[in-house]
């Protein structure tokens, strides 16, 4: 009899500790998320699972075109690419991005590119145009989905402060057919 009851304790014990565990990871270190629409498309598609991982910025700095969620106006979770870091001076112009004056690739736009032809993926725009100033303000983002014609991003809501930020999403886990590293 004693020994099924010290059997009981250790079992609920176990499965204590492992609803703990779990707890803790999914709250404070990753967390699930699906991509819901287009917006970043050719890199991430409607419905794919991903990893964000929570735990990254607050051991380093976001980096520019880091793919990050974080939370937009109007209380959703957006998933987007960081563009401009603060004190940068963000302009597209003839579909290529300019970050104080100096060209930047966008390697992950080339597909759309290709499939767009003649018309451009990013209509020409200069950040005092979308957010009333010539920098990225301090402790702030610019983030841009890659599906520029069908992106609700920072040209549309401003820019994002870094406390609104969730964490790095790079990982796919489903579709099985999706499964890897994104960048």
């Amino acid at each position: 009899m004693e020994s099924s009851k010290s059997n009981s304790m250790e079992w609920i014990k176990a499965v204590v500790i492992a609803v703990l565990v779990a707890f803790t990871i999914r709250y404070f270190l990753f967390a699930p998320i699906v991509v819901d629409g287009q917006s970043m498309m050719p890199t991430l598609e409607h419905s794919d699972r991903m990893i964000v991982n929570k735990i990254g910025y607050v051991v380093s700095e976001p980096k520019r075109f880091d793919i990050i969620v974080f939370h937009a106006p109007g209380g959703k979770d957006y998933i987007k690419r960081i563009i401009g870091l603060p004190g940068d001076h963000i302009e597209y112009r003839d579909d290529q991005l300019y970050v104080n004056g100096e060209v930047l690739d966008e390697p992950y736009l080339d597909e759309l590119k290709a499939a767009y032809g003649p018309e451009f993926v990013t209509r020409d725009f200069e950040l005092s145009e979308v957010i009333g100033g010539q920098v990225v303000p301090d402790d702030h983002l610019f983030v841009l989905g890659d599906n520029r014609h069908n992106s609700l991003d920072s040209r549309d809501i401003g820019s994002i402060h870094k406390d609104e930020v969730i964490g790095k999403a790079n990982v796919v886990f489903w579709p099985f057919a999706n499964i890897g590293f994104v960048e």
